[in-house]
């Protein structure tokens, strides 16, 4: 048998996967009870370069070996005392979709190579419109590989609404979007894509709590205007990344409406509280947003990448790209929800609603709920503990599932920040616990997002005492 042949053996295939299976059983298993203690086997860029640049040297070799290799070497966000960045510790299930979905391998842009997977994106974007609040009937929205591109898709389509004829003539006037000064970067980023400039991003101040001043927009925008910009478009962040604050969106949805401007609402990661009856209050007024962006690996259990776009008005979200390509569609022009091509930069899209609707198929809704809720609970119980250790300072009381505090000794003599900056390098070279750290106000804090629904009080209690032991 030649070499394509065998790779391509249904019997090889199956003893790979049945392995495979194994060992990822066997890891969850070790992360969940704790027998393997490192969540972060941390190596020096250079170093790791170097291991596996002598892995590829010698050859091919065993596959499980590889594999096994793989997970020892890797992050272990299914560790209870994981509490770094904001990415879920998937659900097994949909990790078999993932595996599903790898196989088949079924682009999206045009309905002959999305069979399957356009009818379950339609589903699960119209029931995540309907949680935020938006009429079934005239909303629609898409799914689109992370945060960042799913903003940039949201303010594209913000500025086709606003400047319609900048597509065809190019930029006319000079544009600008008005965001929080705590805005997650992608923000920016998507603002100097589209040519924006440094200018063109204005920048609000946030209160105490890190919250944008929804009072001073009114000043900002005369202000631009004075400088001969045009605002089409005001970021709200639900919630913050650094600190979890959510933007009063009833505040910053009355401005957008009395100006007549685009209002896009980043929820990225607390946006997925719309499931949650116990938390929804946190982004009320979400449903008079334009745009709405959630990442389903988030708090939602789901494998990087998927994010949704949900646009109020569903004609808005066919005004962002207008190519002509007759080679994909007998219809340029038509809004037809079945080529997924027309409304996203991706043409050949990972069937990544597959992974979405499994979980939604195997479990429900009320999943999605309760991992919410236990994160949210574990944040307010941990930010209870650091309120009551003397040693330690809280920056503010979370609103998420994101908590930043720095440890604070007696003596008053020490630099809290090389003091935490140190504290944070140490856990990452020792391993039992990863978190990660920011900057509020010119002061670094320790920072931690709850991520798995399996780290309990008696972990977050333990990440205090590994604090103090690494001074």
């Amino acid at each position: 048998m030649d070499l394509l042949s065998t790779a391509y053996s249904a019997d090889a295939f199956r003893r790979q996967a049945h392995a495979l299976v194994d060992q990822l059983a066997d890891y969850l298993q070790s992360t969940q009870d704790q027998s393997t203690q490192t969540v972060i086997p941390y190596q020096s860029p250079d170093d790791s370069y170097q291991y596996w640049q002598a892995d590829f040297e010698a050859g091919t070799g065993d596959l499980n070996a590889f594999f096994e290799d793989v997970i020892k070497r890797s992050t272990h966000l299914h560790h209870p005392r994981y509490m770094g960045h904001q990415v879920s510790p998937p659900l097994p299930v949909a990790a078999l979709a993932g595996l599903l979905s790898g196989l088949l391998n079924n682009g999206m842009a045009v309905y002959e190579m999305g069979l399957v997977s356009n009818p379950l994106e339609r589903i699960v974007s119209e029931l995540l419109a309907q949680r935020i609040g938006f009429d079934p009937q005239t909303s629609s929205g898409l799914l689109t590989s992370g945060g960042t591109l799913a903003t940039l898709t949201a303010l594209l389509a913000a500025r086709a609404v606003q400047a319609p004829d900048l597509w065809q003539d190019g930029t006319q006037e000079k544009l600008a979007v008005m965001v929080s000064e705590e805005a997650h970067y992608c923000v920016d980023r998507a603002a100097r894509i589209m040519g924006l400039g440094a200018d063109g991003i204005i920048k609000i101040p946030v209160n105490n709590r890190f919250q944008l001043r929804a009072e001073l927009l009114e000043a900002y925008l005369e202000q631009a205007r004075a400088r001969g910009f045009r605002v089409f478009a005001v970021v709200a962040s639900v919630c913050s990344t650094s600190t979890g604050a959510y933007d009063s969106l009833p505040a910053i949805a009355d401005f957008c409406e009395q100006h007549r401007l685009w209002l896009h609402a980043d929820g990225a990661h607390g946006g997925a509280v719309v499931f949650s009856d116990t938390y929804r209050h946190l982004v009320s007024g979400i449903e008079r947003a334009d745009s709405v962006v959630v990442d389903w690996h988030k708090m939602l259990m789901v494998p990087a990448l998927a994010t949704s776009v949900i646009f109020r008005r569903n004609d808005d979200a066919f005004k962002t790209f207008h190519q002509q390509a007759q080679y994909l569609w007998a219809d340029q022009q038509s809004t037809d929800w079945f080529n997924s091509g027309k409304r996203t930069f991706e043409c050949t899209k990972l069937m990544m609603s597959v992974k979405i609707y499994a979980v939604l198929k195997t479990y429900g809704e009320q999943i999605l709920a309760e991992n919410i809720e236990r994160l949210h609970a574990l944040a307010a119980y941990f930010a209870d503990a650091v309120t009551k250790a003397p040693d330690f300072t809280l920056a503010l009381r979370p609103e998420s599932n994101i908590v930043c505090f720095r440890y604070q000794p007696q003596n008053g003599e020490v630099d809290g920040n090389e003091l935490n900056s140190r504290i944070r390098q140490r856990l990452l070279e020792e391993g039992r616990f990863y978190i990660v750290q920011t900057t509020l106000n010119g002061n670094l804090y320790l920072r931690i997002s709850i991520m798995n629904p399996l780290t309990t009080t008696g972990d977050l209690d333990a990440l205090l005492d590994e604090i103090r032991g690494v001074i």
